[in-house]
């Protein structure tokens, strides 16, 4: 694949078209990814999430589980994401201040290829399920902070 324009993207192809990348040289390795973010929202409205009592029901259990499905279909969403192989994807939720919950999501693969992107998707669809879950007791959510924390490759 040669670099356009002097550049070094790599899904790019020689006409400047957007492209899958090949990793097929690559050896399979493990790798993991850690990420974060955080819902804003009222106190009030924290403590309720954190005690399962919403509208809705248990709602960190619901986004604990949005997060994985979304982590698991993270090439479906993103389009030059590979599919993977996922080993293990983790969400948790702590609370990070008195309007805050912090969102940690992790993703485990054995492949030629990181696993950031699910870890990132598994966290943005965590946060995305809590606002569902809250928005009929609080009309200022927000989210923010969604970043990759750490991402490790062994060899």
């Amino acid at each position: 694949m040669s670099a356009v324009m002097g550049s070094d993207l790599t899904h790019i192809d020689e006409q400047g078209q957007a492209g899958m990348v090949d990793v097929s040289a690559k050896p399979a390795v493990r790798r993991e990814a850690i990420t974060e973010g955080f819902l804003i929202a009222a106190p009030t409205t924290i403590d309720r999430l954190l005690a399962g009592d919403v509208p809705k029901g248990e709602a960190i259990a619901v986004a604990r589980i949005a997060g994985v499905q979304g982590a698991k279909r993270c090439a479906e969403l993103i389009p030059l994401c590979h599919p993977l192989p996922i080993e293990q994807v983790s969400v948790s939720f702590d609370r990070a201040g008195d309007d805050r919950i912090r969102i940690e999501g992790g993703a485990v693969v054995i492949a030629r290829t990181g696993v950031e992107m699910e870890a990132l998707t598994a966290v943005s669809i965590a946060a995305l399920a809590l606002w569902d879950m809250a928005k009929a007791i609080d009309a200022d959510l927000r989210i923010e902070g969604i970043s990759l924390v750490s991402k490790t490759k062994q060899a």
